[in-house]
């Protein structure tokens, strides 16, 4: 593995089209409430009393005719009076916000062109099938954090066409046949456990607040 940190003075759009490409993985650490639940939650899984540096991860498609990088994702858009919960596409500029988004990492695991393909071919479908981002998993896989004998076993909440963001990445990736967690359940699946997969990958950081990174 490689591991890059970038200047913490580095633009979020620099560090985010500098290292883009399909089918790598972005990591993003919020500021809003949802957020740094999730990053002091993940506590359970590192060994920083910070918790972890992410709390959402998504999956870059393509540069398209717009000139702009797009992402897929499982998300909760509560923006602009429009509410959407699930599966969607939005561009990369969404992360673009340092105070919003004061962490972020891209995550390259060497996909050539077919495994890219599959990966987001994946994710599209998803999307197509208007897939859900499920509350009810996430505090699922929250309780399975307290007794890591669950996080094998299938979410304890569980819910048919739902995927919150790392299970949706996860599910995607499987496509391909790379398991960041081999033995723990896809829906079980955390931002920090991409973030400390053991698979050949290249990782590049921009952090600018504490919590662990893998």
């Amino acid at each position: 593995m490689s591991y890059v940190h970038a200047d913490v003075e580095t633009a979020n759009s620099s560090f985010l089209q500098r290292h883009a490409g399909p089918a790598r993985i972005g990591l993003a650490g919020g500021n809003a409430l949802v957020d740094r639940t999730i990053r002091k939650a993940q506590r359970l899984i590192t060994a920083d009393p910070a918790g972890s540096a992410w709390s959402h991860a998504f999956l870059i498609g393509e540069a398209r005719s717009d000139g702009h990088w797009w992402v897929l994702e499982s998300d909760l858009d509560l923006r602009h009076k429009q509410i959407r919960l699930g599966a969607q596409e939005n561009r990369l500029s969404k992360y673009f916000d340092e105070a919003e988004w004061p962490n972020l990492a891209v995550l390259d695991f060497g996909l050539d062109d077919a495994g890219a393909r599959r990966v987001l071919t994946a994710a599209l479908d998803l999307l197509a099938n208007s897939t859900r981002y499920s509350l009810r998993e996430i505090v699922g896989t929250m309780l399975s954090l307290a007794r890591p004998t669950l996080r094998e076993r299938e979410n304890l909440l569980a819910r048919e066409g739902s995927l919150y963001c790392s299970a949706f990445v996860q599910h995607c990736y499987a496509t391909a046949g790379l398991n960041f967690m081999p033995g723990l359940s896809a829906k079980n699946t955390t931002p920090h456990d991409i973030a400390r997969t053991a698979l050949p990958h290249q990782a590049h950081y921009l952090v600018r607040q504490a919590g662990a990174v893998k």
